[in-house]
């Protein structure tokens, strides 16, 4: 297959989908597809100018705002659909993460250029980047989601309704950058501050105490469920993308019924979001045994250290193997 990766792009994401990418490309190519790569921020890459982009490494915390605003912003919009690289690809492979990679709004110019791309169309991408509107839905599908307020929201009424400590986040963003745990009222408006830093929506969401799950989706199917166990308080983005940050197992020492459950609300939450192709759905298990979902990616990374490639190799699946199906399930152009 003649395969184009699109990644990088202007969110606080940037490293990520670039260091997802050091991996698909690889992947695919040893596989022998025709494998060329797209900064979306920047444009084609060049084979030869690849190892400058795609070094691999993410660091402990995300670029700042001020080193995203300086990338050309032009290209998504106005040119990309006219690069070579697109057009002629039968395959679009979006390594990117958050921003205007993954909530809706490059799907939305992809529709047009006419090429199929990996993951899920305009709609679900959007409405599973905005974790106000994704709640709403896990809530109708049956799939339960911690309670939480949208800001603004006074200190007091968040501490009655939600309880402490709480979690504050942008409601529009990935790998929780901007997210804070809130254990005191003192703590509460630095929090909102942060979390407004990179989103105007700020949610303000039940704690849940408990493990860290997730499971991958593929094709509409559950993959193995993997528990997370962090060296920090929650799961940030620091332990998400440094080695030894974390431990990662797969699968999950889980009793059988809740694995089978995790499966199943995995796959509600996938289908209430009208999502394709692959994600990952990541919950909270209770001391008590309840799931709780947290939210779903809907372009999951595909860094050494990612967790959908890890619930697929738990199932069977080794990492080419996984980029090759994710291809093969690409979203048709409209």
């Amino acid at each position: 297959m003649r395969i184009t990766v699109l990644t990088g792009g202007t969110s606080s994401e940037r490293d990520v989908a670039l260091a997802s990418a050091v991996q698909v490309v690889a992947a695919l190519r040893r596989r022998g597809h025709t494998v060329l790569v797209v900064d979306t921020a920047r444009g084609y890459i060049p084979e030869t100018d690849e190892p400058k982009l795609l070094s691999g490494l993410v660091g402990t915390e995300p670029p700042s705002n001020e080193a995203l605003t300086a990338l050309e912003r032009g290209l998504l919009l106005s040119g990309l659909g006219n690069l070579p690289a697109v057009r002629n690809a039968e395959v679009l492979f979006l390594a990117l993460h958050g921003g205007w990679g993954e909530d809706g709004t490059l799907q939305a110019v992809l529709d047009v250029v006419g090429v199929p791309y990996t993951g899920s169309g305009q709609l679900g991408s959007a409405m599973a980047m905005d974790k106000d509107i994704s709640k709403r839905l896990f809530r109708l599908a049956e799939v339960p989601t911690p309670d939480w307020l949208m800001a603004p929201v006074t200190v007091e009424s968040a501490g009655r309704a939600l309880g402490w400590p709480l979690i504050v986040k942008p409601s529009k963003q990935g790998s929780t950058v901007g997210l804070s745990l809130v254990k005191t009222a003192a703590e509460f408006d630095a929090a909102v501050t942060l979390a407004a830093r990179y989103d105007d929506e700020v949610m303000v969401e039940a704690f849940v105490p408990g493990r860290e799950l997730t499971v991958g989706i593929l094709d509409g199917k559950a993959l193995a469920v993997g528990e997370i166990i962090p060296r920090h308080e929650i799961f940030d983005y620091e332990c998400k993308y440094s080695p030894g940050m974390a431990t990662e197992i797969f699968p999950a020492d889980l009793p059988a019924a809740i694995t089978a459950e995790c499966g199943r609300l995995g796959v509600l939450a996938h289908q209430a979001l009208k999502l394709g192709g692959y994600s990952r759905v990541d919950f909270r298990l209770t001391p008590a045994g309840d799931l709780s979902c947290l939210e779903v990616n809907t372009l999951p990374g595909m860094t050494a250290t990612s967790l959908l490639p890890q619930s697929a190799g738990a199932a069977g699946i080794e990492f080419a193997d996984l980029c090759e199906r994710i291809c093969r399930i690409a979203t048709p152009s409209r």
